[in-house]
C-alpha cells in the first residue's frame, strides 16, 4: 500500500456521505470527473474496493465502512481541533471530554466535575461513563481529557497515563430508617448477620472492606454486589440493606433521599483520581477540579 493521501482521503469521505459522487462534487466545488478519477487513484493506493457503484449511487463495501469510519474520526479530531485554536469568548465554548468509572458515585463526580462549569469561560462538558479499561483506552487515543477513578492507573493497563490524586475519604453506612429501626446496638456490630450491600470485586474499596470486616470479626448477610454505584444506592434506597458511601458526600445522601447513617469508618479509605496523559495538569477544567477537590470537597475533612 502506497503512502495515505489525505485529500483523497476527504474525497472519499465527502462521497460516502453524500451517497454520489455528484453530489459529493457540489459540495467540493470540483468536477464529477475529478473527484471521480480521485476516488479511483484512492483505492488504488489501498489496494481495496471502496464502493459497489449502482448507477449513479455508491454503495460502501466492508472495506469502505471501515475506511468510513476511521475518516469519521480523523475529520472530527481535526475540526475540533480548529474550534479549539479559533475559540474566542464570544465563539463556541472548549470542548470537556471526561470519563467516569462505574464504580464512583455519582453525587462524587457530579461535585468533582461542577467546578469546571464555574469557571469564567465553562466548557461544554461531554461525560462518558464505563469500565476503567474501555475509558483508558479511550484517553489514550485523546477521546477523553481525563478520567475520574477509584484509584490509580492499574499496572496491568498498558497505557501511557499519569495519575492525579484528587482526595480520600473515609466510609459511612446507609439505610432507610425502616431497616436501621430492625437493627439494634453500636456500630458496627448492629451489621452482625445485616443485609449488606457491597461494590462489586473490581471496585478499588472492596478488598478493604472485606478485610475491615474480617478484622472486626462480623458477618453481615451480603444481599447484593455492584460495580456500579449508582445502582448499589437504588437498591439501598429501596430498602434492600444497609450499604456503604464515601463520607465526603454522606451529609448530601441522607438529606436528599430521606436516609440516616449508622456509622462511619476511617479505617477503610476511598481515594479518588484523575488520570489523564500530562504528567502536569494544564485543561484548566481539570486545574478547577482538582483545586476544588483539595481544598473543598475532601478538605473538609
Amino acid at each position: 500500500m502506497g503512502t495515505l493521501n489525505y485529500k483523497h482521503l476527504h474525497y472519499f469521505w465527502a462521497v460516502a456521505k453524500a451517497g454520489s459522487v455528484t453530489r459529493a462534487s457540489e459540495r467540493l466545488h470540483l468536477t464529477p470527473q475529478t473527484v471521480s478519477g480521485q476516488l479511483s487513484l484512492f483505492e488504488d493506493v489501498l489496494g481495496e474496493k471502496l464502493f459497489n457503484r449502482n448507477g449513479r449511487q455508491f454503495e460502501l463495501t466492508e472495506a469502505g465502512r471501515l475506511v468510513l469510519g476511521y475518516a469519521d474520526e480523523i475529520f472530527a479530531l481535526g475540526q475540533e481541533l480548529e474550534e479549539t485554536l479559533h475559540h474566542s469568548p464570544t465563539g463556541r465554548p472548549l470542548q470537556f471530554r471526561v470519563g467516569v468509572t462505574d464504580a464512583v458515585p455519582k453525587s462524587v463526580a457530579y461535585q468533582l466535575l461542577e467546578p469546571a462549569m464555574q469557571l469564567a469561560d465553562p466548557p461544554r462538558m461531554i461525560c462518558r461513563e464505563g469500565k476503567v479499561t474501555d475509558l483508558l483506552a479511550e484517553l489514550a487515543v485523546h477521546r477523553l481529557d481525563i478520567v475520574i477513578a477509584d484509584g490509580p492507573m492499574p499496572n496491568s493497563v498498558d497505557v501511557r497515563g499519569f495519575s492525579h490524586f484528587l482526595g480520600e475519604c473515609g466510609l459511612t453506612f446507609l439505610a432507610t430508617k425502616k431497616l436501621a429501626a430492625c437493627y439494634s446496638g453500636s456500630f458496627p456490630a448492629l451489621l452482625e448477620g445485616a443485609p449488606l450491600l457491597l461494590p462489586g470485586e473490581e471496585v478499588a474499596a472492596r478488598p478493604r472492606l472485606t478485610r475491615w470486616f474480617a478484622d472486626q470479626n462480623i458477618r453481615p448477610r451480603i444481599v447484593g454486589e455492584f460495580d456500579d454505584g449508582a445502582l448499589m444506592t437504588a437498591f439501598g434506597q429501596a430498602g434492600v440493606g444497609f450499604f456503604p458511601v464515601p463520607t465526603a458526600i454522606a451529609d448530601q445522601m441522607v438529606a436528599q433521599h430521606g436516609l440516616i447513617s449508622v456509622g462511619s469508618t476511617e479505617e477503610v479509605i476511598e481515594q479518588f483520581y484523575a488520570i489523564s496523559v500530562e504528567r502536569k495538569l494544564t485543561h484548566p477544567a481539570v486545574i478547577a477540579i482538582s483545586h476544588a477537590a483539595r481544598h473543598e470537597l475532601f478538605g473538609k475533612r
